[in-house]
């Protein structure tokens, strides 16, 4: 059919006709884009040039288990567990031996030797009677002992050259004002806010895993849409340059095709641009070789209806929330805290029992008939603090300031954490309302563009409303893919507000 129209309306619909051609495949492009995918979603599976296939549940399992976060987190959960096994330490007795040896150069005691005066020696006469020895008897006998005090002190251990003295020794505290328990106490609160530290981490890790892998998806999904217009675009201009080589197109509808064609490849690189750096982000996080392929197997497809359901009250899954647990143990610690600072008023008691054997021998390594020497003591301590400058009362008050702000914290972070999981509760249904009307909009879209081409081909319809029909139908289902992307992520911000996880961890409810 020939319209006789003037040169510049003839120009206009030729520009409108390669804008149609260039959107009907595209926008069938669109369509099959956005149809559920049924590629195969097991990690074991490779394509060509060694790709892995890789679902979003298995992007989170690799995340939680291989990411440099949470292994960090994991550490300060082995962290923990070795300072509870300090703290129980100073519950337990204490024992250990010693094996000592000394040698003496040179002694205070070593003064040459004993030697009596001459007023205490005991020297009696035997050439005289024996009525005259008796006599010197009675009257020197108290000093008839005093001639082995030099043997006397000769085997003790002052000034010995050699001393090997061998002992073991044992203390344990009997009561302490209550310090030890409440440090033990301390240890266990903190292991258990280490491991609800560990659990908001992985939320942490598993909320940006989905941000990336859906924001992937889409920009793959984009990427897809701008590189079949190029690839239509391409093939419209190849079939202008044929029409004009026949002589029924001119060299303006060329170039118009031309334009057309180099506008859309700065898209086309801008969507493989993002797509690419997405797809980097997301071998980042799971832990990935950048130069490995992958292809990302979870269909980005409208949710179902249980999918769309608003949830149910979460008032008490949000009170049992990882972070709000941990705040709480920390309240703990800070209470405890409070009665380790008061035990300084109070006195502690120890029992010490020391056992050793101690010899002395002539030479240092001779032991022949020498008799060990035994040292055996028990001793019980009593320290009582009678004063110490107020630094018990400073400790106890800061002790007790701490104690409020960290319950001033734990107020806050309740609020916050409901604060939170309200205003992610109001994006999710936002998010859910515009994709009702996305999809009621691509419906319609569809509908307006199958009656405008029918139109068309009766002759009632120009290519420009044609065109407009197709245009209107492809920005439609790009705003769709874009409002399941959105919506995947807003329910992703709902489960991080209620600390949940997927992978279950202890202590923390698992996400549905």
């Amino acid at each position: 059919m020939t319209f006789a129209t003037p040169v510049g309306r003839v120009a206009r619909h030729s520009a409108r006709a390669s804008l149609l051609a260039l959107a009907l495949p595209v926008a069938a492009a669109l369509a099959q884009s956005s149809a559920p995918s049924t590629a195969p979603t097991t990690a074991t599976q490779r394509a060509p040039g060694d790709t892995v296939s890789l679902t979003l549940e298995q992007a989170l399992a690799r995340a939680t288990t291989q990411s440099e976060e949470v292994r960090l987190a994991r550490s300060q959960v082995a962290l923990a567990e070795s300072q509870v096994l300090g703290a129980r330490a100073a519950a337990l007795p204490q024992v250990e031996g010693n094996l000592q040896y000394v040698r003496t150069f040179d002694s205070p005691f070593n003064t040459g030797g004993f030697t009596l005066p001459d007023s205490l020696r005991f020297e009696p006469d035997t050439t005289l009677s024996l009525a005259e020895r008796i006599r010197y008897l009675e009257k020197n006998a108290p000093n008839a002992g005093l001639g082995g005090l030099g043997s006397l002190f000769g085997n003790l251990p002052f000034g010995q050259v050699n001393n090997y003295t061998a002992t073991i020794s044992g203390t344990q505290p009997v009561y302490s004002g209550g310090r030890v328990g409440a440090g033990l106490r301390i240890a266990r609160e903190y292991r258990e806010a280490a491991r609800l530290g560990l659990t908001e981490q992985i939320a942490d890790i598993e909320l940006q895993i989905r941000t990336v892998y859906y924001r992937a998806l889409l920009a793959q999904e984009l990427e897809r849409i701008a590189a079949a217009a190029v690839e239509q675009a391409e093939a419209f201009l190849a079939q202008e340059r044929l029409r004009r080589d026949a002589g029924t197109a001119s060299d303006l509808d060329v170039l118009r095709a031309e334009v057309s064609l180099e506008n859309l490849r700065p898209q086309l690189i801008e969507a493989r641009n993002s797509a690419s750096l997405a797809t980097l982000d997301l071998k980042r996080l799971v832990d990935l070789p950048m130069n490995q392929p992958v292809r990302l197997t979870t269909p980005l497809s409208a949710p179902s209806a249980a999918e769309l359901a608003a949830p149910a009250d979460q008032t008490l899954r949000l009170a049992q929330r990882a972070a709000v647990r941990a705040a709480e143990h920390q309240v703990e610690i800070r209470e405890q805290q409070v009665k380790v600072a008061r035990g300084g008023y109070l006195p502690s008691v120890d029992l010490r029992v020391s056992y050793g054997r101690q010899v002395f021998p002539i030479t240092a390594f001779d032991f022949t008939d020498l008799e060990w020497r035994t040292d055996f003591t028990a001793s019980v301590g009593v320290r009582v603090p009678i004063f110490n400058g107020f630094r018990t009362r400073a400790e106890v008050q800061q002790a007790r300031i701490t104690l409020d702000q960290e319950r001033l914290r734990l107020s806050q972070l309740r609020e916050n954490v409901q604060l939170q999981y309200e205003q992610a509760l109001g994006e999710r249904a936002r998010s859910a309302a515009d994709l009702a009307a996305r999809q009621r909009t691509v419906e319609q879209a569809q509908r307006v563009h199958d009656l405008t081409v029918l139109r068309y081909q009766q002759g009632l319809a120009t290519q420009l409303e044609v065109t407009d029909a197709r245009l209107a139908l492809l920005q439609a289902r790009t705003n769709l893919a874009q409002a399941i992307s959105s919506f995947y992520l807003a329910d992703a911000g709902v489960t991080r507000a209620l600390g949940l996880t997927s992978t279950g961890t202890p202590g923390t409810p698992r996400a549905p």
